[in-house]
């Protein structure tokens, strides 16, 4: 049994209380035991995943129980990729909270840090249903701190927001629960794959009521419509360096999706429904997103509708449910995340290049506020273009095709067009109040001076943007391995025998 499994759970678990506890008045120690964690992490999880490249799944028996009885921890390649993807994105993210002092604008920023990715990795690993909803709590409760980190009006009323939407995702959660155990008699998830598959005709309409709460509650957590609502306040009101984290948090929700959607409730289980509806829902999606970016006044707004756009296009690619739109659903969340997360860091460095004068923000932010727009935006040649187009290709023989290339071509259209109106806008006049950030103005509404970029905060800003630089010019071989993880993903079989043994996966 391979131990490094379980160390992306607890490795997190165990820095946080010490930082929250024993380095709560140090915070130069703090950074230094986060940056060592993420790190660790980050070469752990690379580790992972190489070990997962022989195509085998391996399965971490907590207490040595073996499952269904025991809780479960299973590696293959869709999870290793996940948590390669979340560690890359937190030595990013937590070298630019350092770098620009934001972890110094609130207390326990560490600490709440490191629960999130605990949560997170576990969210990734578990091969439990019930566990997967602790998980999400873990991550929840530690990000419902880390948005009102740095305080304000705006961050307590959105926080708020998306408390209450979240309650309402765990008690819909806990229900579905309650209803797949009823009528499974188990919640662990190959398991609950077997016993599916055999489930007496008059117990189908249960096991659907269960299915469609799930679907829901993972909705709501990759904010797709109509739960959409909770995203753009959220990630706009946000400090820069969590709302670039929290670009992993609508990730969590696609790949609940990916992974009991196609374990659990496959076509072989409970025929097309499910995905059926939700590909409308994500065209939907994507259309609400692309309107929000073209008509946002504020860059953090339009950023942040961006990525419901992105989320759109994501759960386009996974409704398509098939081994081509499952590659190129992989290949886009990877993309999309570290847009994302680039995205909302150089929002910050914009901020703070912003003064009072009439000079623009300057030659190195405006460069950076390029790239990352165009790979939000899906234009060539970053990775965001390669992955539209995948999505595209795989979406040829589909019934929704002409809708399909419609939606994604006009809204990516939209994405450029807003982009490129609030963009110039910042860069130009950033001395209109409409275009000004909310920090940047003292108490009586007149605009402070430009403050300087620290070196580590550019540099930190500079990862997620190389990182897809890599991705684009790699896209032939990752492209590859994401179809590689996809055939193993609907090889429901080998997942099943990997858990429960041959006996079991019979």
């Amino acid at each position: 049994m391979n131990h490094w499994i379980i160390f992306p759970v607890i490795l997190p678990a165990m820095f946080a209380p010490v930082m929250a506890m024993a380095m709560r008045h140090d915070l130069l120690l703090q950074r230094v035991f986060s940056i060592a964690g993420t790190v660790a992490m980050m070469m752990i999880s690379i580790g992972l995943f190489i070990s997962t490249l022989d195509g085998s799944i391996e399965v971490y028996t907590l207490g040595n129980w073996e499952a269904p009885f025991g809780i479960v921890l299973v590696l293959d390649r869709l999870s290793a990729t996940m948590l390669v993807l979340s560690s890359l994105l937190a030595f990013g993210v937590v070298l630019y909270a350092i770098g620009s002092s934001w972890d110094s604008r609130g207390r326990h920023f560490h600490p709440l840090f490191a629960f999130q990715m605990m949560g997170v990795n576990g969210a990734f690993l578990t091969g439990d249903a019930f566990n997967l909803f602790v998980f999400f709590e873990v991550l929840l409760i530690a990000s419902y701190g880390l948005m009102i980190h740095a305080g304000g009006a705006m961050r307590l009323r959105s926080g708020l927001q998306y408390v209450v939407m979240n309650l309402v995702g765990s008690t819909l959660f806990l229900f579905a629960m309650g209803t797949l155990y009823a009528v499974l008699g188990t919640l662990n998830m190959a398991d609950m794959a077997v016993k599916a598959r055999g489930l007496a005709p008059g117990d189908q309409g249960l096991l659907l009521v269960g299915a469609m709460l799930l679907l829901i509650v993972f909705s709501i957590k990759a904010a797709a419509f109509p739960v959409q609502f909770w995203l753009p306040a959220t990630y706009s009101n946000a400090a820069p360096p969590v709302a670039a984290l929290f670009a992993i948090m609508t990730k969590v929700g696609a790949y609940a999706i990916i992974r009991v959607y196609t374990l659990i409730f496959g076509a072989d289980t409970v025929g097309t429904v499910f995905t059926d509806l939700l590909l409308p829902v994500a065209l939907v999606t994507l259309c609400v997103g692309a309107i929000g970016v073209l008509g946002s006044r504020q860059l953090p707004r339009q950023v942040s509708f961006a990525v419901l756009a992105s989320m759109g296009t994501l759960l386009l690619a996974i409704s398509l449910d098939t081994e081509q739109a499952t590659t190129a659903a992989l290949y886009y969340m990877v993309h999309s995340t570290f847009a994302a997360g680039a995205m909302f860091v150089i929002l910050d460095m914009i901020r703070q290049s912003q003064g009072n004068t009439e000079q623009a923000p300057g030659g190195l932010v405006t460069s950076l506020f390029f790239v990352a727009a165009i790979a939000m935006a899906g234009m060539p040649p970053l990775s965001g273009f390669v992955g539209k187009l995948l999505i595209l290709d795989a979406s040829r023989t589909d019934a929704w095709m002409p809708w399909i290339w419609a939606v994604i071509l006009v809204t990516s259209l939209m994405t450029i067009v807003g982009f490129a109106l609030r963009g110039s806008r910042y860069m130009w006049k950033p001395l209109d109040p409409n275009f000004t950030f909310p920090e940047n103005l003292d108490e009586e509404g007149l605009p402070i001076a430009a403050a300087r970029i620290p070196g580590l905060a550019v540099t930190a800003a500079c990862i997620p943007l190389g990182l897809l630089v890599v991705l684009t010019i790699l896209a032939g071989p990752v492209a590859e391995m994401m179809r590689e993880t996809a055939v193993q993903l609907r090889d429901t079989a080998g997942y099943i025998t990997a858990v429960l043994g041959p006996q079991g996966g019979s």
